[in-house]
């Protein structure tokens, strides 16, 4: 007789069987019951070594002992002819099916069931978890020489001069950002906190700062009334508070005033000269304020009505180098947007931009503009490079500016850096929902999917319905291989060449060719002219080689922004092993040759 039959004869095979499906079964019960007692991590390594080591003793009690009617008995004393090992194997098949059915239902549940909770409580926690690594980054609170403006509050008759109040405030916030001794909570950060009705040790929390300054402000005419009051965060006591009913030729001299009576009420030790508001022609400046309102709108009318304002303030005012940067950074958006031909765009920012600097060279905000046309449209790195150092050097505290240098870096290949960068601009500015929803771009071009989710996620936390953020988080469903999760959020993207563009890759990816083709087949024609890039990344993703060269070409001479970070890009991971790829990096100013030859170097402040 042969050794495999005698091992079946004496069921060896079946209780193998039998201990290894119980031992999977009882390993997995182990695992949630652990977990959810929140046991030590060694216990169920110790199970996991127990129910190892019991396995060849298993086999080893099979072969020398059998089953009888009158108990255990080692093999060798049974008569052959009296050996019962046939009916035992048949128990041993039916515990073997009993076993396989618990243990299948058990795949089932967790798979269908738990494992759908499961991955909601994931991403709600990853989602956390980032922003409490991102505030845990940030400035403790009881630092006595910090301090967030809040908006003032509109006393006018009129509703429409909130653009007003919320201008002044914004302005005083800036004044007092230029004191590098004080640390000032981001203005996106504290106007998010408008109209809620929140303490004062609320604000403080939320913002990490010891102090709050508030007010309101009645404007009436060419009168105004600015009421402030500084408040100490811990115990809610008012500090110092002060009214003043000047003209508006006098609105700078009140912000002067304000800025420095909180220097000196929070001690704090100017190293150099205190900062002064930049004095301009009062009917200029309301202009101004309202032009700042508008484009932060973010819509077509808007845009238009605000470079109206600007252009109004510097036809009084045509040294007015702050409307100049204003300007320039609408046209911007507008091109970015489609509102404008993209070349017009850039013409007209450059153009002001430019201008801005004439009237005053100090102006890193327009250093920083052409710097991110020069990047983001022009992929002329070198020239971007030297405008973001000036930028830095003019503006080193100036949150944006650092944002922008963060993308700098990943366009650079920098991606820790670009990261770090991000990171410390979210710490200061823990509400800024663009800052996040950048954040969760580059979690994705640094492979790291789930980061992108939980960012994205958290952006629209602060501001549901963002436009980009369900399209990243779709974008990173695909990249990670979860297609069908990118095909069911896809569609909460209000922007519809994103969620065309999702779909069709997510359509190749779970291989539902005939969709993907009648997909592919529909995109150029609606998007090609105005998202070149879009196009040529969905040739890429569908191993299309030679359409997405030839649409990247496209995309390159209409000035694509998506051209700008396309290194990294994941979606265009196909095109890396062409030859053609390293030339056409070479092409753009991105080969790695090109990229560490460029000199871009950010001290971060104090």
């Amino acid at each position: 007789m042969s050794l495999f039959n005698e091992l079946k004869r004496r069921n060896v095979v079946k209780v193998t069987i039998a201990y290894i499906v119980m031992a999977w079964l009882v390993m997995q019960v182990a695992d949630v019951v652990l977990n959810n007692i929140e046991a030590p991590g060694w216990v169920f390594s110790v199970i996991m070594l127990l129910v190892g080591l019991g396995l060849p003793f298993a086999i080893l009690f099979s072969w020398a002992f059998e089953l009888t009617p009158e108990g255990l008995k080692l093999e060798k004393n049974i008569d052959r002819s009296q050996s019962i090992t046939h009916e035992t194997g048949r128990k041993l098949d039916f515990i073997i099916i009993g076993v396989l059915v618990v243990a299948l239902g058990y795949f089932a549940i967790d798979k269908f069931v738990l494992d759908a909770s499961r991955d909601a409580a994931l991403v709600e926690a990853t989602t956390q978890a980032v922003a409490e690594q991102v505030a845990a980054e940030a400035v403790p609170a009881e630092s006595d020489k910090s301090i967030a403006v809040l908006p003032f509050v509109n006393m006018s008759d009129d509703a429409s001069n909130e653009f007003f109040s919320d201008g002044l405030s914004e302005e005083l916030l800036n004044l007092l950002a230029k004191v590098p001794e004080l640390r000032v909570a981001a203005r996106t950060s504290s106007f998010s906190l408008k109209d809620k009705e929140l303490q004062i040790a609320e604000i403080g929390e939320i913002l990490k700062v010891a102090h709050v300054l508030e007010g309101s402000v009645r404007k009436a005419g060419n009168q105004v009334r600015i009421t402030a009051q500084l408040i100490h965060v811990e115990d809610g006591y008012h500090l110092w508070s002060e009214t003043y009913d000047r003209s508006l030729d006098n609105i700078f001299n009140i912000q002067d005033e304000i800025a420095a009576e909180v220097v000196s009420q929070l001690k704090v030790t100017l190293l150099g000269e205190a900062p002064k508001a930049e004095v301009v022609d009062p009917e200029a400046y309301s202009l101004y304020l309202q032009a700042r309102h508008l484009g932060r709108l973010f819509n077509r009318e808007a845009f238009e009505r605000s470079n109206a304002s600007y252009k109004e303030a510097l036809a009084i005012s045509p040294d007015y180098s702050a409307a100049y940067s204003g300007l320039a950074q609408n046209y911007t958006n507008q091109g970015s947007q489609g509102y404008l031909p993209v070349n017009e765009a850039l013409r007209l920012a450059r153009e002001a931009s430019r201008q801005a600097l004439l009237t005053d060279p100090q102006n890193g905000h327009a250093y920083a503009g052409l710097g991110w046309v020069a990047m983001i449209f022009d992929n002329d790195l070198p020239t971007a490079a030297e405008h973001f150092t000036k930028a830095l050097s003019l503006e080193p505290e100036s949150l944006q500016i650092i944002g922008n240098a963060a993308v700098m870096a990943l366009t650079l290949g920098r991606l820790d850096e670009a990261i770090m960068l991000l990171e410390y601009v979210a710490a200061r500015d823990p509400v800024n929902t663009k800052t996040f929803n950048n954040l969760s771009l580059m979690y994705l071009f640094t492979g790291q999917p789930d980061k992108a989710i939980a960012a994205a996620q958290t952006a629209l936390q602060l501001s549901p319905g963002r436009p980009g953020a369900n399209g990243t988080i779709s974008w990173a469903y695909v990249v990670k291989g979860e297609a069908g999760l990118a095909l069911e959020n896809i569609a909460n993207e209000p922007h519809e060449y994103e969620q065309d563009w999702v779909t069709a890759m997510a359509l190749y990816s779970l291989g539902r060719t005939a969709e993907f083709e009648a997909a592919l087949a529909a995109f150029p024609e609606r998007w090609g002219a105005d998202q070149p890039g879009y196009v040529a990344g969905v040739y890429a993703w569908s191993g299309h080689v030679d359409e997405a060269f030839l649409w990247l070409d496209h995309a390159v001479k209409s000035n694509d922004p998506l051209v700008g970070l396309i290194n990294f890009d994941p979606t265009f991971s196909k095109l890396h092993d062409d030859s053609r790829w390293p030339l056409f990096l070479e092409s753009i100013g991105k080969s790695p040759t090109q990229l560490d030859a460029i000199d871009f170097n950010v001290a971060l402040p104090e």
